[in-house]
């Protein structure tokens, strides 16, 4: 089993690229925010508990999340492995994350960081708001918060997975084939 982080700034592109490379790869796609929102969407009282929070641009509690991956990787079979879109956010999660995976005799094989500039980054999440209906990508003040806490809170993370030789960055400006292509030649070199 192969675990991939794909890492990079709301709007880097990070979901659109773990879809396409997890059918390929034949891994399964874990998309933290993808899950949280089916928790809001079913009504669940985790999703209630969650609303306000993800509504602001704010972190989930950290044990919510692990709890919410941990299940899914014990449920799963047929897969080759796992890559998780937006997770970690930070280095205490990076460190849950590592842990629960080492209980599984598992470990982080393959940190791929998306690079986009923050002008980028707004336009893309303007022209996704059109399209998904997400309100958290329609209003500014909320984008330039979720781009703030991710340069605060999670660009540390970069720093822990280069320390541990799995972090690699990729041109994350282009277009989707193109970078599509630059991941794949570092998923290559892991399989």
């Amino acid at each position: 089993m192969i675990n991939v982080l794909m890492f990079g700034p709301p709007g880097s592109g990070k979901g659109t690229q773990s879809v396409t490379l997890a059918k390929k790869y034949n891994m399964l796609h874990l998309s933290t925010g993808d899950m949280l929102r089916a928790e809001l969407a079913a009504g669940t009282e985790l999703g209630r508990k969650m609303a306000a929070i993800m509504s602001a641009g704010e972190l989930v509690p950290d044990e919510v999340v692990i709890a919410m991956i941990a299940q899914k990787i014990d449920s799963t079979t047929g897969k080759t492995g796992f890559i998780f879109d937006g997770f970690p956010r930070t280095v205490e999660q990076a460190d849950a994350l590592q842990n629960m995976l080492k209980e599984r005799g598992m470990k982080i094989d393959l940190m791929l960081v998306l690079d986009v500039n923050d002008t980028e980054l707004m336009d893309r999440m303007k022209k996704r708001a059109l399209v998904s209906g997400r309100a958290d990508d329609a209003d500014e003040a909320v984008i330039n918060n979720r781009i703030a806490v991710y340069r605060a809170k999670t660009e540390p993370v970069i720093d822990y997975g280069r320390r541990a030789k799995v972090s690699r960055t990729v041109e994350g400006i282009g277009s989707i084939d193109d970078i599509f292509v630059r991941l794949c030649r570092h998923i290559e070199t892991i399989i």
